[in-house]
């Protein structure tokens, strides 16, 4: 419920605080006392475009902020907490417009745009009058006042859960059928890159491996002929080589040893430099025999080189990417082929989905349309006695056939129709010219399903406007009944409605020589007596007056 409301320099309003409890509020005052200024603030806060010249004349800001009470209202809770803007049991909006036109909201004190503040305001908050903020125009409310009277949400849980199952597997069917042919001609493709891919079978560092080899072949003359000068120069000339000239100069310093012992050294080096040219020129015979001058072997590798480049061009990848390709299009291929085995599968279950949301979705129905019924008959019923004698209510409940019709609230068009005249036919709620019966029929509804009502708090505009006398009372003793169970605020000018209130506010208007102001103050019980004798008696307050004001006050706690 509404706890508290905190208004600065909104309007004519300078500063204001109020705190609201459960029960019925009447709000009442003079005309042109101000008493719309609390509406337009609350539909500030409830995601209403701002309007600069809302803001006090002089003042460079105004701002609003509500406190809700959301302990036990579950569907606000879990918006919150969905939106990660929860609260310990409460929900602050506050709303602060600028004189250059900006505006800023927030949601538990974290920015919100104005589609959150709407979205979580139609959870806390139900304005009925005649202009907007009227959600029992909305289909969707519509068929949620009905179930909620039905007491159907344990079958629409399940209506909501065999929806998804089946939607789901309609999705599944529609993406493997209507690909068909795009996935024959992709299975196609498929085949002949796979083919190709796995015929080249090339392995990771194989390319690489390749060129090495290519070149080295490629070049097997040059590298036999060069490694051979190198061992005839080393080793096997008949003439003077490396191995010879070393061998020389080694004896040379054997011999002289023993005159000097320090070319020891020279003559180690000069043996060790022997036995490389010894170990380098066998090298070198080996490397030429394992040279191998295969003009086949170069032509394979030519043309396997060749292929690798044609299939990574083909393909529009590197060399080095070829293998993860391959195995990417293998698994794909493979999908493709099994998903066509699946198709008669998902077929079987889609069927099956299909009948039992059909099931579930038709007992919702019947079981609306019953609910229908006698709703229809109870609000027909509050209407006649507000007032609007010869009406009529009837909720039409109309299952609706094929599958573009399926909903995860069921089969079913919800249509409120009225008539609010003896003679005239029904036709939808949201033709109904006058705007005073609509709201008088909102509130017949709103009586009827106050133990079952989705939004905690109710204001009523003005509901009251073209009655008087007994209906009059009545619509006092409707929005009291509903304020046992509700928060009800009722801006009102009848003491017929005021006097049946748990608490009343009074709106006035203050005027000075240079400023104009609006207060609203809430009203201890002498106080309100006075109230409800000036709304009786007008400028004039009687003694009988008063005692008029009395007794309807205390009718209303006789009650």
């Amino acid at each position: 419920m509404l706890e508290s409301i905190q208004i600065k320099s909104f309007a004519i309003i300078e500063a204001l605080q109020l705190e609201f409890e459960q029960g019925m509020t009447a709000l009442t005052g003079e005309t042109g006392a101000g008493k719309s200024i609390l509406l337009d603030a609350i539909k500030l806060i409830s995601g209403d475009r701002a309007d600069i010249d809302s803001i006090k004349s002089g003042e460079d800001k105004a701002e609003i902020s509500v406190c809700f009470d959301i302990g036990g209202q579950v569907e606000a809770s879990d918006w919150l907490q969905s939106n990660e803007l929860e609260s310990d049991g409460e929900c602050i909006i506050r709303r602060v417009l600028y004189a250059n036109g900006r505006s800023k909201a927030f949601i538990n004190g974290y920015t919100a745009p104005l589609s959150q503040l709407r979205e979580l305001a139609q959870l806390l908050v139900d304005i009925h009058g005649q202009h907007e903020h009227q959600s029992l125009q909305k289909p969707t409310v519509q068929q949620q006042l009905l179930d909620a009277y039905s007491a159907n949400a344990e079958l629409l849980e399940t209506v909501k859960i065999k929806f998804k199952a089946w939607r789901e597997l309609k999705r599944q069917f529609e993406q493997v059928k209507s690909g068909s042919q795009e996935r024959e001609q992709r299975i196609d493709l498929l085949k002949l890159y796979c083919q190709e891919l796995n015929e080249l079978n090339l392995y990771t560092g194989e390319f690489n491996q390749l060129q090495d080899d290519y070149k080295r072949l490629s070049n097997a003359g040059q590298l036999l002929e060069t490694s051979g000068l190198v061992l005839g120069l080393l080793y096997d000339n008949e003439e003077t080589t490396a191995q010879s000239l070393l061998s020389i100069c080694q004896k040379a310093l054997s011999e002289q040893l023993q005159i000097d012992p320090r070319l020891t050294s020279s003559h180690e080096l000069i043996n060790n430099a022997l036995i490389q040219i010894q170990e380098a020129s066998d090298e070198l015979r080996a490397y030429q025999d394992s040279i191998d001058l295969d003009a086949e072997q170069l032509d394979h590798l030519n043309q396997r080189i060749a292929s690798i480049q044609e299939l990574a061009r083909k393909h529009h990848v590197q060399i080095d990417d070829l293998a993860v390709l391959t195995a990417t299009l293998n698994k794909e291929l493979e999908d493709l082929q099994s998903s066509e085995h699946n198709l008669d599968s998902i077929t079987v279950a889609l069927d099956q989905a299909r009948h039992e949301y059909l099931e579930s979705a038709t007992t919702l129905s019947n079981q609306r349309k019953v609910t229908a019924q006698s709703l229809s008959e109870q609000i027909t019923d509050v209407m006649q006695q507000l007032g609007m004698q010869g009406g009529e209510f009837l909720i039409q409940v109309q299952a609706q056939e094929g599958e573009s019709n399926f909903r995860q609230t069921g089969i079913d068009q919800i249509i409120y129709l009225v008539s609010a005249n003896p003679g005239q036919p029904v036709k939808a709620l949201n033709k109904v010219a006058s705007g005073g019966e609509l709201s008088r029929i909102s509130l017949a509804i709103q009586v009827i399903l106050s133990e079952s009502s989705l939004i905690p708090t109710l204001i009523f505009d003005e509901i009251d406007s073209g009655v008087g006398g007994g209906i009059a009372e009545i619509v006092g003793n409707k929005l009291h009944e509903l304020g046992l169970n509700r928060q009800v605020f009722c801006v009102t000018h009848l003491p017929q409605v005021a006097s049946q209130a748990h608490h009343h506010f009074r709106v006035e208007k203050n005027k000075s020589a240079d400023n104009t102001t609006t207060e609203v103050i809430a009203l201890s019980e002498s106080e309100r007596l006075e109230e409800v004798a000036r709304m009786l008696g007008g400028v004039t307050i009687t003694e009988q007056t008063r005692a008029h004001a009395s007794e309807m006050i205390g009718s209303r706690r006789q009650a």
